[in-house]
Protein backbone atom coordinates (compact mmCIF):
# COMPACT_ATOMS: atom_id res chain seq x y z
CA UNK A 1 0.00 0.00 0.00
CA UNK A 2 1.31 3.04 -1.10
CA UNK A 3 1.39 6.02 1.75
CA UNK A 4 -0.60 9.22 1.49
CA UNK A 5 1.55 12.15 1.25
CA UNK A 6 0.73 14.82 4.03
CA UNK A 7 -0.58 18.39 3.39
CA UNK A 8 -1.02 21.04 6.12
CA UNK A 9 -3.56 23.12 5.22
CA UNK A 10 -3.20 26.46 7.27
CA UNK A 11 -6.41 29.12 6.99
CA UNK A 12 -8.45 31.06 9.20
CA UNK A 13 -11.38 30.98 6.80
CA UNK A 14 -12.86 27.64 8.59
CA UNK A 15 -15.16 27.10 5.24
CA UNK A 16 -12.38 27.81 2.83
CA UNK A 17 -9.71 26.12 4.98
CA UNK A 18 -13.05 22.66 4.26
CA UNK A 19 -13.14 23.14 0.29
CA UNK A 20 -9.51 22.82 -0.17
CA UNK A 21 -8.70 20.13 2.27
CA UNK A 22 -11.99 18.04 0.33
CA UNK A 23 -10.25 18.52 -2.76
CA UNK A 24 -6.80 17.59 -1.42
CA UNK A 25 -8.55 14.12 -0.25
CA UNK A 26 -10.07 13.19 -3.21
CA UNK A 27 -6.73 13.66 -5.08
CA UNK A 28 -5.64 10.90 -1.88
CA UNK A 29 -3.35 13.11 0.10
CA UNK A 30 -3.99 12.92 3.97
CA UNK A 31 -4.99 16.80 5.00
CA UNK A 32 -4.75 18.43 8.22
CA UNK A 33 -5.99 21.96 9.28
CA UNK A 34 -5.13 24.56 11.41
CA UNK A 35 -6.59 27.73 11.80
CA UNK A 36 -4.03 29.97 13.45
CA UNK A 37 0.04 30.66 13.38
CA UNK A 38 0.44 28.72 16.71
CA UNK A 39 -1.13 25.83 16.21
CA UNK A 40 0.50 25.43 12.49
CA UNK A 41 3.76 25.73 13.42
CA UNK A 42 2.87 22.97 16.39
CA UNK A 43 1.63 20.97 13.87
CA UNK A 44 4.12 21.15 11.24
CA UNK A 45 6.73 20.19 13.64
CA UNK A 46 4.97 17.08 14.75
CA UNK A 47 3.73 15.75 11.58
CA UNK A 48 6.54 16.75 9.27
CA UNK A 49 4.43 17.26 6.15
CA UNK A 50 5.09 16.89 2.85
CA UNK A 51 3.78 20.38 1.91
CA UNK A 52 2.05 22.99 3.61
CA UNK A 53 -0.06 25.19 1.97
CA UNK A 54 0.00 28.79 4.40
CA UNK A 55 -2.45 31.85 4.27
CA UNK A 56 -0.58 35.08 4.75
CA UNK A 57 -3.48 36.53 6.97
CA UNK A 58 -3.68 34.40 9.76
CA UNK A 59 -4.58 35.30 13.73
CA UNK A 60 -2.06 34.39 16.17
CA UNK A 61 1.16 35.70 13.88
CA UNK A 62 0.68 35.72 10.21
CA UNK A 63 1.73 33.21 7.38
CA UNK A 64 5.34 34.72 6.58
CA UNK A 65 6.05 34.42 10.56
CA UNK A 66 4.74 30.95 10.00
CA UNK A 67 6.69 30.29 6.95
CA UNK A 68 10.22 31.77 9.10
CA UNK A 69 9.71 29.55 11.92
CA UNK A 70 8.84 26.22 10.27
CA UNK A 71 12.22 26.60 7.87
CA UNK A 72 14.21 25.69 10.85
CA UNK A 73 13.33 22.21 10.92
CA UNK A 74 11.50 21.32 8.30
CA UNK A 75 12.08 21.68 4.38
CA UNK A 76 8.78 21.14 3.24
CA UNK A 77 6.93 22.42 -0.05
CA UNK A 78 5.41 25.82 1.09
CA UNK A 79 2.54 27.40 -1.16
CA UNK A 80 1.78 30.87 0.50
CA UNK A 81 -1.93 32.44 -0.61
CA UNK A 82 -2.35 35.77 -0.28
CA UNK A 83 -5.41 37.66 -0.58
CA UNK A 84 -3.22 40.76 -2.75
CA UNK A 85 -1.66 40.54 -6.11
CA UNK A 86 1.06 43.29 -4.51
CA UNK A 87 4.47 41.94 -5.46
CA UNK A 88 5.55 42.33 -2.01
CA UNK A 89 3.54 40.26 -0.52
CA UNK A 90 4.92 37.78 -3.13
CA UNK A 91 8.65 38.88 -2.28
CA UNK A 92 8.00 39.01 1.54
CA UNK A 93 6.58 34.99 1.64
CA UNK A 94 9.27 33.72 -0.57
CA UNK A 95 12.07 35.78 1.55
CA UNK A 96 11.36 33.76 4.35
CA UNK A 97 11.46 30.02 2.51
CA UNK A 98 8.07 29.57 0.81
CA UNK A 99 8.40 27.93 -2.90
CA UNK A 100 5.06 29.26 -4.69
CA UNK A 101 2.31 31.67 -4.50
CA UNK A 102 -1.33 31.68 -5.01
CA UNK A 103 -3.54 34.95 -5.20
CA UNK A 104 -7.20 34.85 -3.80
CA UNK A 105 -9.80 34.33 -5.23
CA UNK A 106 -8.52 31.35 -6.65
CA UNK A 107 -9.84 28.13 -7.89
CA UNK A 108 -9.69 25.21 -5.97
CA UNK A 109 -8.41 23.08 -9.24
CA UNK A 110 -5.68 25.66 -9.55
CA UNK A 111 -4.23 25.30 -6.00
CA UNK A 112 -4.61 21.04 -6.69
CA UNK A 113 -2.86 21.40 -9.76
CA UNK A 114 0.48 23.66 -7.85
CA UNK A 115 0.47 21.11 -5.41
CA UNK A 116 0.43 17.93 -7.33
CA UNK A 117 2.89 19.91 -9.47
CA UNK A 118 5.27 20.49 -6.72
CA UNK A 119 4.86 16.88 -4.90
CA UNK A 120 6.37 15.36 -8.31
CA UNK A 121 9.50 17.39 -8.08
CA UNK A 122 12.02 15.02 -6.51
CA UNK A 123 12.83 14.75 -2.67
CA UNK A 124 15.92 13.23 -3.48
CA UNK A 125 19.21 13.42 -5.49
CA UNK A 126 20.37 10.73 -8.46
CA UNK A 127 22.70 7.89 -6.62
CA UNK A 128 25.70 9.19 -8.27
CA UNK A 129 27.44 11.64 -6.53
CA UNK A 130 27.94 14.59 -7.90
CA UNK A 131 29.70 17.38 -7.13
CA UNK A 132 29.97 21.14 -9.07
CA UNK A 133 32.72 23.34 -7.83
CA UNK A 134 32.65 27.10 -9.14
CA UNK A 135 35.58 29.23 -7.70
CA UNK A 136 35.11 28.88 -3.87
CA UNK A 137 31.44 27.45 -4.34
CA UNK A 138 31.12 23.56 -3.99
CA UNK A 139 27.62 21.89 -4.86
CA UNK A 140 27.10 18.57 -3.53
CA UNK A 141 23.90 16.90 -4.88
CA UNK A 142 24.24 14.01 -2.42
CA UNK A 143 24.49 15.82 0.54
CA UNK A 144 22.41 18.71 -1.06
CA UNK A 145 24.81 21.23 0.37
CA UNK A 146 26.50 24.01 -0.75
CA UNK A 147 29.54 25.75 0.55
CA UNK A 148 31.27 29.30 -0.25
CA UNK A 149 34.73 29.15 0.54
CA UNK A 150 34.12 26.13 2.67
CA UNK A 151 31.48 27.88 5.00
CA UNK A 152 27.82 26.14 4.51
CA UNK A 153 24.95 28.07 2.98
CA UNK A 154 21.70 27.51 3.93
CA UNK A 155 19.56 27.08 0.86
CA UNK A 156 15.89 26.52 0.49
CA UNK A 157 14.83 22.90 -1.36
CA UNK A 158 13.77 25.16 -4.36
CA UNK A 159 17.03 27.44 -4.18
CA UNK A 160 19.45 24.58 -4.09
CA UNK A 161 17.60 23.07 -7.07
CA UNK A 162 17.66 26.63 -9.19
CA UNK A 163 21.37 26.24 -8.51
CA UNK A 164 21.78 22.25 -8.98
CA UNK A 165 20.05 22.76 -12.42
CA UNK A 166 22.38 25.51 -13.36
CA UNK A 167 25.51 23.72 -12.35
CA UNK A 168 24.55 20.59 -14.31
CA UNK A 169 25.05 22.70 -17.19
CA UNK A 170 27.03 25.41 -16.14
CA UNK A 171 27.56 27.22 -19.80
CA UNK A 172 24.18 27.27 -20.71
CA UNK A 173 21.81 30.45 -20.11
CA UNK A 174 18.44 28.83 -19.62
CA UNK A 175 15.11 30.82 -19.95
CA UNK A 176 12.61 31.57 -17.18
CA UNK A 177 10.41 28.89 -19.12
CA UNK A 178 13.46 26.36 -18.95
CA UNK A 179 14.02 26.67 -15.32
CA UNK A 180 10.58 26.54 -14.10
CA UNK A 181 10.26 23.13 -16.85
CA UNK A 182 13.36 21.64 -14.69
CA UNK A 183 12.51 22.91 -11.09
CA UNK A 184 8.75 23.30 -10.89
CA UNK A 185 7.77 20.86 -13.47
CA UNK A 186 6.28 21.58 -17.47
CA UNK A 187 2.87 21.61 -16.31
CA UNK A 188 3.73 24.38 -13.70
CA UNK A 189 1.49 27.77 -14.77
CA UNK A 190 1.39 31.00 -13.57
CA UNK A 191 3.94 34.09 -13.11
CA UNK A 192 7.07 33.77 -14.49
CA UNK A 193 8.73 36.22 -12.75
CA UNK A 194 8.44 33.79 -9.71
CA UNK A 195 12.06 32.44 -11.05
CA UNK A 196 13.43 36.10 -10.64
CA UNK A 197 12.83 36.39 -6.61
CA UNK A 198 13.78 33.11 -5.73
CA UNK A 199 17.34 33.92 -7.54
CA UNK A 200 17.77 37.32 -6.30
CA UNK A 201 17.83 35.12 -2.77
CA UNK A 202 19.86 32.70 -4.23
CA UNK A 203 22.19 35.45 -4.94
CA UNK A 204 22.06 36.98 -1.48
CA UNK A 205 22.74 34.01 -0.03
CA UNK A 206 25.67 33.24 -1.72
CA UNK A 207 27.13 36.73 -1.56
CA UNK A 208 26.86 37.31 -5.02
CA UNK A 209 26.13 40.52 -7.20
CA UNK A 210 24.52 41.38 -9.75
CA UNK A 211 26.89 44.30 -10.93
CA UNK A 212 30.22 41.86 -11.21
CA UNK A 213 28.67 38.24 -10.30
CA UNK A 214 30.58 35.65 -9.78
CA UNK A 215 28.43 32.31 -9.86
CA UNK A 216 24.89 33.76 -10.97
CA UNK A 217 25.34 35.76 -13.91
CA UNK A 218 22.07 37.58 -15.72
CA UNK A 219 22.09 36.68 -19.65
CA UNK A 220 20.07 40.25 -21.06
CA UNK A 221 16.99 38.57 -22.93
CA UNK A 222 17.29 35.48 -22.31
CA UNK A 223 17.65 34.84 -18.41
CA UNK A 224 20.46 33.28 -15.98
CA UNK A 225 23.16 30.80 -16.27
CA UNK A 226 26.36 29.76 -13.77
CA UNK A 227 29.40 30.92 -14.33
CA UNK A 228 31.43 33.36 -16.85
CA UNK A 229 29.64 32.16 -19.66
Amino acid sequence: MVEKLTVLVVEDEIALAGVVAGYLEREGFQVVQAHDGPTAVELAESLRPDLIVLDVMLPGFDGVEVCRRVRHFTDAYVIMLTARDEQVDKIVGLSVGADDYVVKPFSPRELIARVQAMLRRPRSTPASHAVTALGDLVLDEESRSVTVGGAPVELTRTEFDLLATMAARPRLAFSRRQLIDEVWGSDWYGDEHLVDVHIGHLRRKLGDSVADPRYVRTVRGVGYGLGSG
